[in-house]
């Protein structure tokens, strides 16, 4: 990484360091959130059996170099190649470290992208907001997202969107996170200038994203019905008063213990909730 950094201006690069320790801790943000509904978090593993709230602190000390290194990708205006050979790397590090568990592949992807795009505008001198971060990724990656799209490889996540007439992550990318920047950081920004504390507006984040995503983890693990299932608990939580009522947490400990019982684990939506928080620490208001 030193040397990677050697050649940018000292600033620069200090910024770039900062902004992948950013996304790091947007990550543990995530992780430590509970409730939440199906998911890891340090008071249980959710629906998971094959993966604890060690194996995701083991991949984030695994990808802490990641987040930056593609960050200063982006501050030199690389390719969507390299960017992606960056992340094949940071992938196979998390699967070493984990023992070949799938904790943070979609971070990989969202996170790294939004750093990227993040490092091009800090090299630019530009102020970091989120309309700028959304239309830096499109203007320099995104036709090369849209083409990655159209050729994607069958994985779980792509085998349930084709089966159930979903929008895959790779779709999301290609039209510039459209949940993320239009739901999700503004659900989470929303929330705590309605004076929620960071917990319960980050509860509140999640539900709203929940209650509108395409998410392929939960079609994967149970079909249309259990995607459906999943947003009809959203959309009921957040008309019932969401995270801000006395009861919000109660509520939200009931729903997840409805998806631990149908093993509905909404990991699209965790994504997205951490990327959300990597943009609300690092970008300006809109």
């Amino acid at each position: 990484m030193v040397g990677e950094t050697a050649r940018l201006p000292a600033v620069l690069a200090a910024r770039l360091q900062a902004l992948g320790r950013a996304a790091t801790g947007a990550l543990y943000d995530e992780l430590a959130l509970d409730p939440k509904p199906g998911l890891v978090s340090f008071v249980d593993t959710g629906s998971h059996t094959d993966m604890d709230a060690g194996s995701f602190m083991r991949s984030l000390f695994a990808l802490r170099h990641y987040f930056a290194r593609i960050a200063v990708a982006g501050a030199a205006s690389a390719p969507f190649a390299e960017l992606q050979a960056l992340g094949v790397a940071a992938e196979a590090r998390m699967l070493r470290a984990t023992g070949g568990i799938n904790t943070h592949r979609g971070a990989v992807f969202t996170l790294g992208l939004l750093c990227a795009a993040a490092g091009r505008l800090m090299a630019a001198g530009a102020v970091l907001t989120p309309q700028a971060v959304r239309h830096t990724l499109l203007m320099h990656w995104g036709d090369a997202l849209r083409e990655r799209s159209r050729h994607a490889a069958a994985s779980n996540g792509q085998r349930a969107a084709r089966s159930c007439g979903l929008r895959p992550v790779g779709e999301e990318a290609a039209l510039g996170f459209p949940v993320l920047f239009e739901i999700a950081l503004p659900a989470l920004r929303a929330a705590r200038s309605g004076g929620l504390d960071d917990r319960r507006a980050r509860l509140q984040a999640l539900f709203d994203i929940m209650s509108v995503l395409d998410d392929t983890n939960l079609a994967h693990r149970g079909g249309l019905a259990g995607l459906r299932f999943a947003r009809q608990m959203a959309r009921e939580f957040l008309h019932a008063g969401g995270a801000g009522r006395p009861d919000g947490l109660a509520h939200a400990r009931a729903i997840h213990a409805a998806f631990v019982s149908r093993r509905l684990s909404p990991g699209g939506a965790a994504d997205l909730l951490a990327a959300a928080c990597l943009l609300d620490r690092v970008c300006a208001p809109s």
